[in-house]
C-alpha cells in the first residue's frame, strides 16, 4: 500500500492533469444517447448491454471520480475518513472502481436543520461509494430522462425551479385557465421509498442497487439497518426518486380525459401542483388515485401540506407565491421566504459586530446576489426594495453600535456613500495606490428579467433537442445581478 508521500510523488498526479475532458465527455454522451434510443424503442435488453459497457468504460470512471472529488461535498468524508483531495488520489481511485468484489460501506449519519425547526437526516457515503453511484448514474440518467414526466423539473439536467414557475404561469395566467390548485407534498419521500419496488422496476444493475439500498448507517457509533428509503446524500438517490414518481402526470391526464376536465401537472422533486377547473375532481377523483399510486411505492401524501386552493387565494410553491389579483396572475417571492432571508441576514450582521467592513461585505454579497438571482424573473421589484431597506436599517444599527461616542453624521460618512440619493454601504481597499470603495450589492437595483421556459419534452439524450439545448445554453441570460460590487475609485 502506498504512503501519502509516495502517492504525491507518483506519476498519477500528472496523468490526471493531462486529461483532455472534452472527448471523454463526448464518448460518454454518445453511449448515453444510444441507451436512451434503445429505451425509447423498447429494446430493454440492448439498453442493459449498453449500460454494462458504459459502467465498465474508463471514460465513465474518469467522469465519475471527477464529479465526486471536485463538487461541493468533496471535502466531507464518509465513515472511513478518506477524501480524494489530490490529483494522484483521484487517478488511483479510477483504477480501483470495479464491480467485482465491491461492498458498500455504511453511511455516516448527520443532521441538518429544516425550516420548521426539525432536523433532516443525511447519509454521507464514503468516496468510493459516491464514485460508484456517480458511475452508475451515468448509465441510469438516459433512462430516467426518457421515462420522466414532461413537466417534472427537479433533479433533471438543464431544468430549474424557474422552469417550474414559468409552467405555473403558463397554466394559470389566462382568464379561462383552471381556478383550483391541488398542492401536493409527499411525506418523507427519500426515507420511505420501498426497496422491493425499486429493485423490481429500476433498470439498473440489481446487485449494485441492493448494495446501496441495504448498506445501513452509523449514528453516534451504532449501526442501523435501512429497510426502506434511499439515502439523502447519495448521488444516485434523486434520480431513483425521480423514477419512482415517473408516471404521475400521465395518471393525472388519464383521469382528466375520463372526467372531461382540463388538468395540468407541475412537479419539482417531491413537491407538485395540479391545476383543475373543478374542486370536486381534484378532491374526489385525482387525490384518491394519487394516494393509491404512491402507496404502491411505499409513499404517502403529507396531510398537513396537501391542500386544494382557489387561485384567488393563492398558494406557495418553491418559495414563490402564485395568486390572481382581479383576474391578473402575479408570481412574487413568498412572504415566509422573505422574512426567513431577512432574519438570517440580521443574524449574520449581528453575529459579526466587530468584523472588518470588507470581510462583512464578502460574507453578505454572495447571499444577496444568490437570493436576488433566484427571484429576479418574477414580480419582485417591490420586494427587492423592501429587503434592501431592511438590510440598510440592520447595517445602520451595526455601524452605530460600533461607535457609541460618535455622531450619526460621522457614522454615515464613514460607512455609507451617497450615490444618486441612495446610501450605499461600503468598505475601502487599495488598488494601484488608489483608495477604492468596495461596495455591498444593492439588491434593490436588480433587474427583473423574464425566464424563457425549457420545452417540456426536451432532453439532452435525444438528437432532436441537441441543437435546441446548445443554442439555449449559448443565449441563456447570465444569472448575475445587474449591480456588482466592483471597486470604485474616488
Amino acid at each position: 500500500m502506498m504512503t501519502s508521500s509516495e502517492v504525491s510523488a507518483s506519476p498519477y498526479g500528472s496523468q490526471w492533469q493531462s486529461i483532455n475532458w472534452k472527448p471523454i465527455e463526448q464518448q460518454v454522451l454518445k453511449l448515453q444517447m444510444r441507451i436512451a434510443k434503445a429505451t425509447r424503442e423498447g429494446k430493454h435488453g440492448r439498453a442493459k448491454a449498453l449500460q454494462w459497457i458504459l459502467t465498465h468504460s474508463h471514460s465513465a470512471k474518469l467522469l465519475a471520480v471527477k464529479r465526486v472529488s471536485q463538487n461541493k461535498g468533496s471535502k466531507t468524508p464518509g465513515i472511513d475518513g478518506v477524501i480524494w483531495n489530490t490529483d494522484a488520489r483521484r487517478m488511483i481511485a479510477v483504477t480501483q472502481l470495479s464491480r467485482k468484489g465491491y461492498q458498500a460501506k455504511p453511511l455516516r449519519r448527520i443532521y441538518i436543520p429544516k425550516k420548521n425547526g426539525k432536523l433532516r437526516p443525511l447519509g454521507i457515503p464514503c468516496m468510493v461509494d459516491r464514485a460508484q453511484q456517480a458511475l452508475y448514474l451515468l448509465a441510469l440518467e438516459p433512462i430516467s430522462e426518457t421515462f420522466a414526466d414532461p413537466n417534472s423539473y427537479g433533479f433533471r439536467p438543464n431544468r430549474s425551479t424557474a422552469d417550474a414557475i414559468a409552467q405555473c404561469f403558463k397554466c394559470l395566467c389566462q382568464k379561462n385557465s383552471s381556478q383550483w390548485v391541488l398542492e401536493g407534498d409527499i411525506k418523507a419521500c427519500f426515507d420511505k421509498i420501498g426497496h422491493q419496488w425499486l429493485i423490481d422496476n429500476i433498470q439498473l444493475d440489481k446487485r449494485m442497487l441492493q448494495q446501496w439500498l441495504g448498506c445501513g448507517f452509523i449514528d453516534k457509533g451504532l449501526f442501523y439497518k435501512t429497510p426502506e428509503g434511499t439515502p439523502q446524500g447519495g448521488i444516485i438517490s434523486p434520480t431513483l426518486m425521480l423514477l419512482t414518481l415517473a408516471g404521475l402526470e400521465q395518471l393525472v391526464k388519464a383521469i382528466a380525459r375520463k372526467t372531461g376536465n382540463r388538468v395540468n401537472f407541475i412537479g419539482y422533486a417531491d413537491d407538485f401542483v395540479i391545476t383543475g377547473t373543478s374542486k370536486e375532481v381534484l378532491v374526489n377523483e385525482i387525490k384518491p388515485q394519487l394516494m393509491h399510486f404512491l402507496e404502491e411505492r411505499g409513499l404517502t401524501l403529507s396531510e398537513e401540506k396537501t391542500h386544494v386552493t382557489h387561485i384567488n387565494d393563492g398558494f406557495d410553491f418553491l418559495g414563490f407565491n402564485v395568486r390572481k389579483y382581479k383576474s391578473k396572475l402575479l408570481i412574487k417571492p413568498s412572504k415566509s421566504n422573505v422574512l426567513l432571508f431577512l432574519s438570517n441576514m440580521r443574524k449574520l450582521i449581528k453575529a459579526h459586530a466587530t468584523m472588518a467592513v470588507n470581510d462583512l461585505i464578502k460574507l453578505m454579497n454572495p447571499k444577496l446576489r444568490g437570493w436576488s438571482n433566484y427571484y429576479h424573473h418574477c414580480v419582485a421589484k417591490q420586494t427587492f426594495g423592501y429587503v434592501g431597506h431592511q438590510i440598510f436599517q440592520a447595517l445602520w444599527r451595526w455601524a452605530v453600535r460600533r461607535h457609541p461616542t460618535k455622531g450619526k453624521r460621522w457614522v454615515a460618512h464613514k460607512y455609507f456613500l451617497n450615490r444618486k440619493g441612495q446610501w450605499q454601504f461600503h468598505g475601502w481597499e487599495k488598488i494601484a495606490d488608489m483608495d477604492c470603495a468596495f461596495n455591498l450589492v444593492q439588491i434593490s437595483r436588480t433587474l427583473i428579467k423574464r425566464h424563457v421556459k425549457i420545452r417540456s419534452a426536451a432532453t439532452p439524450f435525444h438528437p432532436e433537442f441537441v441543437d435546441y439545448l446548445r443554442k439555449r445554453k449559448q443565449t441563456k441570460v447570465s444569472r448575475k445581478s445587474w449591480f456588482e460590487p466592483v471597486p470604485t475609485a474616488l
